[in-house]
Order: C-alpha cells, then sequence, then structure tokens
C-alpha cells in the first residue's frame, strides 16, 4: 500500500510539472482525476452544513480545483492538495451564497421527500397508473399528513416576487422585499469568505514573506520590530512584503477556466 501512495505522488508530481511546462485539457483532467478525493471530501463536508445536494456541491468544487491546477506552480515546492483547498472551498461558497435558498427546511424532510419521489415513480411503473398520495406515504412508512406536510415544506422554498405582500400591519402592507437581510449582515458573510480565502493564500507563501505579511499587516508591526523578529534588516523586510503581495495577487486573482472538448 506504501508502494501504491509513494507511486500516486511521483506520478501526481510528474504530471503537475508536465502541465506548468506544456499546459493541455488531457493532462489537466489527469490530475483532476487523481485528486477528485479532496474535491470530495470538502463537498461532503459542507453537505452536512447546508441544503444542498451533494452531487452539485461536488461539481462546483471541481471547477475550483481546476482554478487551483492552471494557477499552480510546483517550483515552489508545497503540495497541490493544500494550493487548491481555498480554490474549492471559495467555488462552493460563493455558490451557496448566490443559489442557496434563503428558506432553510429540516434535512429529514428534504430526504423524505427525495425518497417519497423515487418511490412515486416506482410505484408508476408497477401500478401503471399515477400512485395516490396515501399510497406514496404508505411505502415511506409515514402517515399522509406528513407526507403532505413535507411536501407543502420542499414546495414553499420556490422563490416567490418580492413584490407579494408578506402581513399587513394596521392597512399597512410588508412585502417580502421589507423583510430581506440587511446588507451589512450580507457584507459581514462577504468580508468572512474573503478571509477564509487570504488567510488560506498567506499560509501558502513562502517562509519569509509569509512572515513578513503576518508581521506587518496582521499584527501590524512596524518593519523594524518585524524585522528583529525575523532577524533581518528593514529593507530586507520591505523585499519580503514586496514578494509576498505578489503572490497573494497571484493567487487570489481571478482567472478564467479553460474549456476544450
Amino acid at each position: 500500500m506504501k508502494f501504491n501512495d509513494s507511486s500516486a505522488r511521483s506520478d501526481g508530481i510528474d504530471l503537475l510539472y508536465l502541465y506548468y511546462t506544456n499546459p493541455s485539457i488531457q493532462l489537466r483532467n489527469q490530475i483532476v482525476e487523481l485528486h477528485k478525493g479532496l474535491v470530495r471530501k470538502i463537498a461532503y463536508k459542507f453537505s452536512h452544513k447546508c441544503y444542498e445536494p451533494y452531487e452539485d456541491l461536488e461539481q462546483i468544487g471541481y471547477f475550483g480545483l481546476i482554478r487551483a491546477i492552471e494557477r499552480f506552480d510546483p517550483e515552489q515546492g508545497y503540495a497541490l492538495s493544500s494550493f487548491a483547498v481555498p480554490y474549492i472551498r471559495g467555488e462552493i461558497l460563493h455558490f451557496l451564497r448566490d443559489n442557496s435558498t434563503l428558506l432553510k427546511i429540516p434535512r429529514r424532510c428534504q430526504e423524505v421527500y427525495s425518497q417519497g419521489q423515487k418511490i412515486r415513480k416506482e410505484l408508476a411503473i408497477s401500478l401503471d397508473h399515477p400512485p395516490k398520495e396515501i399510497e406514496v406515504a404508505n411505502k415511506l412508512h409515514i402517515s399522509l399528513e406528513e407526507w403532505q406536510a413535507t411536501k407543502l415544506a420542499v414546495q414553499n422554498r420556490n422563490p416567490l416576487s418580492l413584490d407579494n405582500t408578506a402581513s399587513n400591519y394596521v392597512n399597512s402592507p410588508v412585502t417580502w422585499a421589507d423583510l430581506l437581510p440587511c446588507h451589512h449582515s450580507m457584507a459581514l458573510q462577504q468580508q468572512q469568505e474573503e478571509k477564509e480565502q487570504l488567510e488560506g493564500a498567506i499560509s501558502m507563501l513562502d517562509d519569509k514573506p509569509r512572515m513578513a505579511v503576518e508581521l506587518v499587516f496582521v499584527k501590524q508591526l512596524t518593519r523594524k520590530d518585524a524585522a528583529k523578529k525575523i532577524g533581518a534588516t528593514p529593507m530586507t523586510v520591505t523585499r519580503y512584503l514586496q514578494q509576498g503581495l505578489q503572490q497573494l495577487i497571484t493567487y487570489l486573482q481571478p482567472t478564467s477556466i479553460a474549456t476544450g472538448s
């Protein structure tokens, strides 16, 4: 087993060097195949924190992996897996922010509804006609009332017009738009996502540039004090900062995903 793992890592490094010097869709797809376990692991963790299907999260995660592969420099000395994590997480977080429904329902409701839809198709084939709701509920081993409540909960996730009236207070209508989360809360959520991506990128900097960036920009030390901690001159710290910032720009700058047939 150890030999196989070592061989797989060696093959992955060779492919990364080949792709870095002569990129192609075929090589990129081979690298994706070798690292699909990383995408599945991250998607699996997110699937237990949200209500989006695991399969959708996995597919979105692959876009992040592809972005990481296209920007990865094997000569820097760190592993692709560490480099790719912020990209995979970032793609999934953006997907959840842009596509998740505001109304969350219990996971059991979604599981029962999904199972009920499968049972409905199976019964339609075996009975040769659309099944009754009570027949679906019986197959699920739940009451008709619980099955109907489950369907209603899932259906209520569908978006409504923001101009629809949610309630009335002394003949003054309140629309759904009035009940939307404030911009401040949404900005805080986006800041948290960007912070996580920045922290991941900083962790992948070379040692000295990383120390300089953390001391000066995170801990807000002067360059003179940072130089004492690093064991260098302030001028050298300035050079480390320039290197670190350039690397961060490279890691965090969006790039388009190459496509091919």
